[in-house]
């Protein structure tokens, strides 16, 4: 990015019962509701300048997943798949049917969702979803690993040991197609963010519980099973230099959301990595804005400006 980065939007915490969320919007923005999931280790803060990039046709709303931001952990200790989508569903239930997007672990979730609460979301947006995959890759040994018993806390720590600035870097090197184009002016808050969960008594916990739920489902093909009963329109983006999701499961994506009743689009992009949605935002936000124009905009929500735009030319 050329230009400084906009500042991340405000947020607050909203009560779902037995525990709470940390959840930032975009102010006063009227546009249909879109929540947006983080993945593994990621925060409301990735989705920044995608939200200002969806609007005026989307008011979007970022949540932290348990443990993960500023949302404290579930009271139960859950990191399931099933845990975090309930979390969710709990959050869409207070307000109205949304487009849901996730990126990685939260598309994961999403899935869930679409899944088992249709009436809940109007479409589905998948950056880098992070389901099952039955290729062995030698280079993610590091996750199964780090889900047994006490292993996983051991490296954490190990890896903790790390100054904070070296472990951001870490992950923009992993997660990045081309981690220049990473704003240094946020490099700078993500390492003040990083060095804030050093001190979480949960924090440790809540990573190694996100690894051992995504390497459990890697073992199982619930997701995909759930992936062909969305009913939601669905976009499926996957980047072409992702270390992470191999971009080869937009096959098997393409295959498996078939059966989805409205259909589904999938795209590669190219020179991407695993966070399309923070690495080249504006193309993400045009594939949405592709998804939404096959979905007609609410009646009462049509300007006359917009109303005008949309009427057929006249006949010469």
């Amino acid at each position: 990015m050329n230009e400084e980065p906009i500042p991340h939007w405000p947020g607050t915490y909203v009560d779902l019962g037995d525990h709470r969320v940390y959840v930032r919007s975009v102010p006063d923005e009227p546009g249909e509701p879109a929540l947006c999931l983080h993945g593994l280790a990621g925060s409301s803060r990735n989705w920044t300048d995608l939200m200002d990039l969806l609007r005026p046709r989307l008011a979007a709303d970022a949540l932290d997943l348990p443990g993960f931001g500023d949302s404290p952990p579930r009271p139960d200790g859950r990191y399931s798949i099933a845990a975090l989508a309930q979390t969710v569903t709990a959050y869409i239930q207070q307000r109205d049917p949304v487009h849901l997007i996730g990126n990685s672990l939260g598309g994961a979730v999403a899935v869930k969702v679409a899944a088992t609460r249709p009436e809940l979301v109007k479409t589905l947006t998948l950056i880098s979803p992070a389901l099952p995959d039955s290729r062995p890759r030698l280079d993610l040994i590091r996750f199964p690993v780090m889900s047994l018993p006490r292993v996983g806390a051991r490296l954490l720590n190990k890896y903790g040991a790390l100054p904070p600035h070296a472990r951001v870097a870490d992950v923009i090197a992993t997660c990045y197609s081309d981690p220049a184009r990473f704003a240094p002016e946020r490099f700078a808050t993500e390492v003040t963010e990083l060095t804030r969960r050093d001190t979480l008594d949960y924090s440790t916990t809540a990573l190694v519980g996100a690894i051992r739920t995504l390497t459990a489902e890697f073992f199982k093909h619930q997701a995909w099973r759930d992936a062909a009963r969305v009913t939601a329109p669905s976009l499926v983006i996957y980047g072409s230099h992702d270390r992470l999701v191999d971009p080869r499961m937009a096959g098997r994506a393409a295959h498996a959301f078939a059966g989805a009743g409205a259909g589904a689009r999938i795209v590669v992009l190219p020179r991407t990595g695993h966070l399309a949605h923070m690495e080249d935002p504006a193309r993400i936000a045009a594939e949405i804005a592709v998804l939404l124009a096959g979905i007609p905009a609410p009646a009462d929500r049509l300007t006359q400006a917009r109303a005008a735009e949309q009427a057929p030319a006249p006949v010469q």
